[in-house]
């Protein structure tokens, strides 16, 4: 028992950037800011590449013509515009010479535990560093004749208000349904579509035809969502690559590099017939059983098209106040049992033992696919997250944002919402 979008459907468990503020390390130079011994030298910008990702460089901390020559020492990762970023672990690399010794240290004391490598050439943190913090460095560089040269600045992260991220919808590790899309929603606004999915990739084995397409999410975020174009195949072994370390999006500076495999587990595809009154369920392309259910009643009906299994709960609370549904539709129904939610707007199949009666004979639901308790538990033990249920012969189509309505567009149309189409 449910009811549609914002409409109709019930309960579900459901700025403008500041100035950036740079390394700053030339200013810090001129204006004498830094006191530093007499062996130590502030550091004039330059860049660097970064480790964090192959067009990312560092930003450079120190330099001079002493005992080891042009040698000095770079952090990672930052952008082109030497600003460091955070949320991941700090490098610290010698462009000549070895590194003897760092020191990182946040403006309240603490510092950051790290490690040199076993040639001396790099150190890198044992954690991420914060956002909009501000740290100092001492790297003491060691000539091949014994001699040490210390350098010592100052830089500051990003801040969040500075930085996008995006939430991604698969874990690592985890196997999921065959028509579960590839999805991203970030956190800010995304001005330069292009450059941001350049950095994106989903790859296969077997290899498929697959593409990106932008749409903005039910609470208006930008949103991108990969699909091949059809059905993934069983077995699939999917990888989706993240690399936007420095990637920029307007004022906005990306900072995720990631890397999440993936597997595609067994294909349960199940169709429910608002007309037949009934829901199929197929298991790796062989129908195992035929469901009598109960779906919505006129000016309720279910959605029309597929919709992808998000989530699975054995009990849940609906109640129509929720969307505003009083009077002589209203309901509120406290242990609900076996959900398995389609839609972030409340479309669920789901135990409906008060139409007792009425499954595969009277539609009489508010959008939910209603079935008898024995039944709403069987399907719920086989479907899982990424399964399609499609509903056919009702009226309105789900809309492609509300959860992963993706196949329900066709695919020349779908691959025109790539930015780079």
């Amino acid at each position: 028992m449910t009811v549609q979008d914002s409409r109709r459907e019930h309960m579900a468990p459901a700025e403008r950037r500041p100035r950036r503020r740079r390394l700053g390390f030339a200013a810090l130079a001129l204006a004498g800011v830094v006191t530093l011994a007499a062996c130590s030298q502030t550091a004039n910008g330059a860049s660097k590449e970064s480790p964090a990702s192959d067009s990312k460089p560092g930003a450079e901390v120190g330099a001079d013509s002493g005992k080891n020559g042009s040698a000095a020492v770079t952090v990672s990762p930052a952008t082109d515009d030497k600003d460091v970023i955070p949320g991941e672990p700090l490098t610290v690399k010698a462009s000549d010479g070895k590194l003897a010794s760092v020191t990182v240290t946040a403006g309240d004391g603490k510092t950051l535990d790290g490690a040199l490598s076993s040639d001396g050439t790099s150190w890198t943190s044992s954690h991420a560093t914060g956002y909009g913090t501000a740290y100092t460095l001492k790297a003491q560089l060691a000539a091949p004749d014994g001699e040490k040269t210390t350098r010592t600045s100052s830089f500051t992260t990003l801040s969040k208000d500075e930085i996008f991220v995006g939430t991604y919808n698969v874990n690592k590790g985890a196997t999921v349904g065959v028509a579960l899309p590839v999805s991203i929603v970030f956190n800010k606004a995304i001005h330069d579509k292009a450059a941001v999915e350049r950095k994106l990739s989903v790859t296969s084995s077997p290899a498929v035809e697959g593409a990106w397409s932008w749409m903005k999410d039910r609470d208006g975020k930008d949103r991108v969502d990969y699909r091949p174009k059809e059905y993934w195949k069983s077995g699939t072994k999917v990888k989706l690559r993240m690399d936007l370390v420095g990637v920029k999006n307007g004022d906005l500076v990306g900072t995720q590099k990631r890397e999440i495999d993936f597997t595609i587990g067994k294909s349960v595809v199940s169709t429910v017939d608002v007309v037949k009154k009934t829901m199929t369920v197929a298991e790796n392309g062989k129908v195992v059983k035929t469901l009598p259910v109960s779906t919505g009643k006129k000016t309720f009906e279910t959605w029309n098209g597929t919709m992808v299994v998000l989530s699975k709960v054995p009990t849940i609370r609906m109640n129509s106040a929720t969307v505003g549904i009083f009077g002589p539709e209203a309901y509120d129904l406290g242990a609900v049992k076996w959900d398995v939610q389609l839609t972030p707007s409340g479309t669920y199949a789901h135990a409906a033992p008060w139409n007792e009666g009425k499954f595969g004979k009277v539609n009489a639901s508010h959008g939910c696919i209603g079935l008898s308790t024995a039944n709403a538990k069987w399907f719920y033990d086989r479907v899982n997250y990424g399964d399609p249920v499609t509903v056919v012969k009702s009226t309105d189509t789900v809309d492609v944002n509300n959860g992963y309505g993706a196949w329900n567009v066709d695919w020349e149309s779908w691959k025109k919402g790539s930015a780079l189409a």
